[in-house]
């Protein structure tokens, strides 16, 4: 089973606000997911990222792959160098 950190899309139409999970990669987009480590609102400016850094560095250790935009938004938070 590999398990990814993706983006889980709620909100409005025109709306968007994420929550950051960790899934088995053949989940759905917004289906089950295994844990949940924090939340991207790209409506604010600038845009709002909250990410648990222990939850991530967790799964980050146990083999769990980011996709780019998650990557991206772990940098801009500094979890990830």
């Amino acid at each position: 089973m590999a398990v990814k950190m993706r983006l889980k899309r709620i909100g409005a139409k025109k709306a968007p606000f994420y929550r950051v999970i960790v899934a088995d990669e053949r989940s759905p987009r917004n289906g089950r997911f295994i844990d949940e480590i924090g939340y991207y609102n790209p409506m604010t400016n600038p845009a709002e990222i909250k990410i648990d850094a222990d939850k991530a560095n967790k799964w980050l250790a146990n083999g769990a792959q980011p996709t780019e935009t998650v990557k991206a938004l772990l940098k801009k938070s500094e979890i990830l160098k």
